[in-house]
């Protein structure tokens, strides 16, 4: 009987490695970006045409190359960084597993030229599919550039799942601003089809944060630095009233690497407990620094994963450190967000005493001087009878047709049910079918704001927002455009009395949504997205009037079962349900 166990060729389980290490275009960034900051580059220039499925091109002025280490580089398991495997275990750099460039050069065509010494000349090299094609001298100054184009042109199935450029940019993007921000002694730039995005020169963390996410976050980083024993712990929380419906503003750094934690974010979120609203997540840039011999990086090729050796006590030192941080703020819980502000105490009063005020009494007074019989009998028989309601007595009084419970649900009747409607999930599906309606024939009514709403976008809120540009203006809102947001001089009538800024901030915030649901166009984005930021809250008391209007509405929708996320809205309860419950 024949053997059946063959040894694959390299070309093939190269591509198969390629599976776990390049899953997309911001993969292969994430890989050329470590290997440059790893070459101690201190300039580093991103190009990208088509979302990268055209080009990554990354230009470094680092330690460079030779010839033999160029060939060597694209070998599997060949590394500068690591040579037996306790290296492992105290590794700072941010590749060591040498897989990443054989991997990505199996799956794409890649041209490389390299210099160590600017005065020498530099090589160059041409790899289609993990073959070597051309190699030849190159003038070129010292440092690296690295061409990858044409990523899974060798392997179709791979590139059919790759998502559209809109959302692979935005991983792409996110890639970058992980590496940026925690490299901030670095200058880097990003071009996106011959457009520069980002211009970053080298700058403090708190300005490298600033320059990626605009000014308007300025004011709102606390910032956080403690020292253990066990780590220390360095960065910025974003003050509560900056939180977000989405986790775009969480960032965790262990010794410069972006990684992913739950139990990290678990311990900061409770930090957070009783000062958040609901939905709301906090944001932060937390960096840690822990001696690598506590740590394994090693758990998975991306080594965006890491296990801790202490992470109970790492999660109590976090958890400590954040509130220590908010307290010293004074980041309190505020019940009354539209308090005035002259009930404020300034800083001189709250150093002197108190006064203590005078009393003073009358030993004269009698609250029942003018208090006639009369007068007592006219007001006691106004009073309702044995402590009723008078609204039971009265006979004629007419029950409403709904009423509200726990400030969350509308409670009505149809002839054989009680209906039970969840009051948000009903606006969402009225608000999501108006948009719509008035997106497709631009009807929507304006309104005039006497005062225009500037808001600041970040460069990727800006780049979401050229995308549903057109539904924007449908809707009837009315700006300006500029290089850092929007200038908003009319809003549709049924958002005026909202927060436009929170509500454009909350749709610009939920770009990622758009991969992860199954919307039907950028229309079907926007509408479900500003539904959703615009409707009626829980815990919102509403009055008879509003509780009609919206179960009416409701009703009069075309699909009034299900919200625009696909979510039951009401459930109803006929009579046999109710007397089985007794």
């Amino acid at each position: 009987m024949p053997d059946i166990i063959k040894i694959l060729p390299i070309e093939v389980s190269n591509k198969i490695a390629a599976g776990e290490v390049v899953q997309r275009p911001s993969s292969v960034l994430k890989e050329l970006l470590e290997n440059s900051i790893d070459a101690n580059s201190t300039r580093i220039k991103v190009i990208v045409k088509n979302a990268g499925k055209n080009l990554i091109q990354v230009i470094d002025n680092g330690d460079g190359m030779s010839k033999k280490d160029m060939h060597l580089s694209f070998l599997k398991h060949a590394t500068s960084k690591i040579n037996k495997i306790d290296d492992i275990f105290s590794v700072r750099s941010m590749g060591f597993r040498g897989e990443a460039l054989a991997a990505i050069s199996s799956i794409s065509m890649i041209e490389m030229k390299s210099s160590k010494v600017i005065e020498d000349n530099g090589y160059a090299i041409k790899i289609d599919g993990g073959k070597i094609i051309s190699e030849n001298e190159s003038n070129f100054d010292k440092g690296t550039s690295i061409k990858v184009k044409n990523i899974f042109f060798n392997v179709p199935a791979r590139r059919n799942f790759l998502k559209s450029d809109f959302v692979e940019l935005r991983h792409i993007m996110s890639v970058f601003n992980n590496i940026a921000i925690s490299h901030n002694e670095i200058e880097f730039s990003f071009i996106n089809n011959t457009e520069e995005i980002l211009y970053l020169k080298k700058e403090s963390l708190k300005k490298r944060i600033i320059s990626i996410f605009g000014e308007k976050i300025r004011e709102h980083l606390i910032p956080l630095n403690e020292s253990t024993q066990i780590a220390d712990l360095y960065g910025f929380i974003l003050k509560p009233e900056y939180a977000k419906k989405s986790r775009s503003n969480q960032y965790i750094f262990v010794n410069n690497r972006s990684i992913k934690s739950q139990f990290i974010n678990h311990s900061i979120s409770s930090s957070f407990d009783g000062i958040l609203k609901d939905g709301f997540y906090p944001g932060y840039f937390l960096f840690v620094n822990i001696d690598p011999g506590m740590i394994d990086v090693n758990v998975h090729p991306n080594k965006t994963e890491i296990k801790f050796e202490d992470d109970q006590n790492l999660y109590s030192i976090i958890n400590s450190a954040v509130k220590h941080c908010l307290g010293i703020y004074q980041v309190t819980p505020v019940l009354d967000f539209e308090k005035d502000s002259s009930m404020d105490i300034s800083y001189t009063q709250t150093k002197s005493d108190p006064n203590i005020p005078n009393i003073e009494v009358d030993s004269e007074f009698n609250p029942f001087k003018f208090f006639n019989d009369e007068i007592f009998e006219k007001h006691t028989s106004q009073l309702p009878i044995n402590n009723i309601d008078s609204t039971f007595v009265d006979e004629n009084k007419k029950f409403t047709k709904t009423f509200q419970i726990f400030n969350k649900y509308i409670v009505t009747k149809s002839t054989s049910s009680l209906i039970i409607i969840n009051q948000s999930l009903a606006h969402q599906r009225i608000l999501y079918e108006s948009f719509l309606k008035s997106i497709f024939d631009s009807s929507s009514e304006s309104q005039k704001l006497v005062f225009p709403i500037e808001i600041k976008l970040t460069k990727n809120q800006l780049n979401l927002f050229k995308k549903i540009e057109s539904e924007f203006s449908s809707l009837g809102f009315n700006y300006k455009m500029s290089d850092s947001g929007l200038n908003i001089t009319s809003v549709p009538i049924e958002l005026e009395n909202n927060s436009i800024e929170q509500i454009i901030d909350d749709i610009l915030d939920h770009e990622n949504d758009f991969d992860k649901t199954k919307n039907f166009s950028y229309s079907d984005f926007f509408a479900k997205n500003l539904s959703k930021s615009s409707s009626i809250k829980t815990g919102k008391k509403l009055d008879l009037n509003e509780q009609e209007f919206l179960v009416n509405q409701l009703f009069s929708c075309k699909e009034p079962l299900l919200s625009p996320d696909n979510q039951q809205i009401f459930i109803t309860l006929n009579k046999n349900d109710i007397e089985n419950k007794f």
